[in-house]
């Protein structure tokens, strides 16, 4: 006997109401009310196979209403995915489960990005249809052929990066984009009217989408509407119109499905509705080996795909590039070589740029992009052509004045594998992209991120652009990697380190102004992946160590000379890397920075935070205000960020 679609679609609405219920959290509406265009899609248009998740030229599939999450639990455990397992969905949202409260990409394969907050996972997904497009320019058809589809809801559609997110795809016609909106027309306030009265598909349409709309419980109807995206050249945004909580017959179409339990009287009247009489967690054996007939249609399309692969003229280079490994032979000595050669005054900003020139020569997977500041985070090099929606092939993304967006669809490049995201803007904007930078540190993808203009050092442009807490705070994001160079070696240094960390996102903070070359000779190893180390060494008996980063290293190495001159022995630490210092040994960190010292940190930036090098008897030079509009060589003195106003500091407590 043949299962219906209904019967599909309801084992996915059965599992998502007892795995809240026995959870007694979580979120039923959006699975219940979207199981029916999630069975179509995945019966009839999703490329995938669930023995092999990591297969390159599978569809990509975000759950951008991360709440409903339910949905993809379902939905892999269905269709034979190893994992979640009906136990894993059982203790659902219970500690180790690997069933969260929202989509994890490090818990479950299968899961393309981790989502939760709204708007980021489309906004991710944006980044996913760009990379494939570009591969795709790369390595042609026989290797790169898939679509990105998503599921997404109000609330990602109400958030601003939604915005900056379909304007960006729209603007790059990707057409392989396609997103389904849950329209159910209820939020966890009320009715989406209660806050929202735009016409959603008509935003969409003014910013070059295609737009179609179904019937989300009408199964031939949604195949409608789905063929109609696919054959489109457009993105297209696919309009379901659902009931939340489809199948509950007192709570459907009200909020209270939205964010809670059932309630076991109303699970109990959902299944009587539904006719499905088998208990919780049980699947019926016809329609679980109707499921996982769906999951395997995939597998020849892969074995074709991998015939295709292994007799590919640049097969080897595609999973490459694919696993995310580096060239074997990739390094920046030859580069660094030269700058000792040739020492150079440049602000970091311009040594990342020439560091850049030799780093995109050595890696084609490289893809850079700026949010409009292109010739201010100089980001573009001569082998960086744009990409544009007339080729795709290009290395260099106009973003244009999307910081967040910028962020988010970075993430989803670095996720979908083949390149190897960056991207600049000015530091101080790091508050527009927090959200997404924090979601590339816990998806564990290396994302770079080139963030200029790092301090007061800018300027004239003043305290709305001068950057005081973003260093530190951005410091406290776990696995992130934020490097704040001195030099143009510890720039190449750093960028030579962010390349080679598969398993984070960095932020390179580059200043304006520029600063001396503070490293002639040649190391023996890269300095700054120890993250700190000893730049200057007292010549007389070591009284005080300074610790500095970035622009103010050039002003300890001043103080330090000013005080031997004084008979007083003064090392210089130059700590580009907070995260790299921190993972040595104790016995080297003691030793850089020896307790029985006068230990004081130099940084134009906050001084909260320094306590941890300095202890609390130590000294912190910085400014715990906001800046000041006039030109960096008047503000630091202002600031007190001089040697000249720094020593005599140093002087007194080392007499008092």
């Amino acid at each position: 006997m043949t299962v219906s679609e209904k019967s599909l679609a309801n084992a996915i609405r059965a599992l998502s109401m007892d795995a809240v219920e026995a959870a007694n959290s979580g979120h039923p509406g959006m699975p219940m009310g979207m199981a029916d265009v999630a069975t179509v899609l995945f019966s009839d248009y999703m490329k995938f196979d669930p023995t092999l998740p990591s297969w390159a030229d599978r569809d990509r599939f975000v759950l951008s209403a991360g709440h409903g999450s339910m949905l993809i639990y379902s939905l892999l455990h269905l269709t034979g995915y190893a994992r979640p397992t009906i136990e894993d969905i059982a203790s659902f949202r219970q500690l180790h489960s690997p069933c969260a409260g929202h989509p994890e990409n490090f818990e479950l394969a299968g899961v393309e990005a981790t989502t939760g907050p709204l708007g980021s996972g489309l906004a991710t997904a944006v980044g996913m249809a760009i990379a494939e497009r570009h591969l795709n320019a790369q390595f042609g058809d026989d290797l790169v052929d898939h679509r990105t589809w998503v599921i997404a809801g109000d609330g990602c559609l109400m958030e601003g990066i939604n915005h900056e997110a379909i304007g960006l795809a729209g603007h790059l016609n990707l057409g392989r984009l396609i997103v389904l909106w849950d329209d159910n027309k209820i939020t966890i306030d009320g009715a989406v009217d209660l806050s929202s009265s735009e016409d959603v598909l008509a935003r969409y349409a003014a910013t070059g989408w295609h737009v179609v709309s179904c019937d989300g419980h009408d199964v031939a109807d949604v195949r409608r509407a789905l063929a109609e995206a696919v054959d489109d050249p457009r993105p297209s945004i696919v309009g379901c119109a659902t009931k939340i909580g489809y199948g509950a017959p007192n709570k459907a179409g009200t909020s209270g499905v939205h964010g809670s339990a059932l309630g076991a009287s109303e699970v109990a009247a959902a299944r009587d509705y539904l006719g499905w009489a088998d208990a919780p967690f049980v699947i019926p054996a016809d329609i679980a080996d109707a499921w996982k007939a769906i999951g395997a249609k995939g597998r020849d399309v892969r074995a074709a795909w991998e015939e295709r692969l292994a007799s590919h003229a640049h097969g080897a280079e595609f999973s490459r590039r694919m696993a995310g490994r580096l060239p074997d032979d990739f390094s920046l000595d030859t580069f660094i070589d030269s700058l000792i050669a040739n020492p150079q005054k440049v602000a970091t900003r311009k040594a990342s740029e020439l560091a850049l020139g030799a780093i995109n020569d050595l890696l084609p997977e490289t893809l850079g992009g700026s949010a409009d500041l292109t010739g201010s985070n100089n980001t573009k090099t001569k082998s960086t052509g744009p990409l544009t929606r007339d080729d795709y092939a290009g290395r260099y993304v106009y973003y244009g004045i999307r910081e967040f967006g910028m962020a988010c669809a970075m993430n989803g490049m670095a996720l979908h594998g083949g390149v190897i995201p960056y991207g600049g803007t000015f530091l101080v904007f790091s508050d527009y992209m927090r959200a997404g930078i924090r979601l590339a540190a816990l998806q564990q993808q290396r994302v770079i991120h080139v963030l200029t203009h790092d301090s007061i050092g800018l300027g004239e442009d003043g305290p709305t652009h001068q950057p005081i807490e973003h260093v530190m705070s951005l410091r406290m994001i776990p696995n992130l990697d934020v490097y704040r160079p001195a030099d143009i070696v510890e720039t190449a240094e750093c960028w030579e380190l962010a390349l080679k960390d598969a398993g984070g996102p960095s932020v390179l903070a580059l200043t304006r102004q520029n600063l001396p070359q503070l490293r002639t000779q040649k190391a023996s190893e890269n300095l700054s992946a120890k993250g700190g180390y000893r730049l200057v060494a007292a010549t007389v008996e070591r009284k005080v160590v300074l610790i500095a980063t970035g622009s103010e290293v050039e002003i300890a190495v001043a103080t330090a000379k000013a005080l031997e001159e004084q008979g007083i022995g003064a090392d210089v630490i130059s700590m580009p890397s907070w995260a790299h210092f921190e993972a040595q040994p104790q016995a080297y960190k003691d030793d850089l920075l020896p307790h029985h010292v006068l230990r004081a940190s130099i940084e134009a930036g906050t001084t909260f935070g320094w306590e941890r090098y300095t202890g609390i008897a130590g000294l912190r030079f910085g400014i715990d205000s906001f800046g000041a509009s006039a030109p960096a060589p008047a503000l630091y003195d202002y600031f007190g960020l001089t040697a000249a106003k720094i020593a005599p500091q140093i002087v007194a407590a080392l007499n008092s």
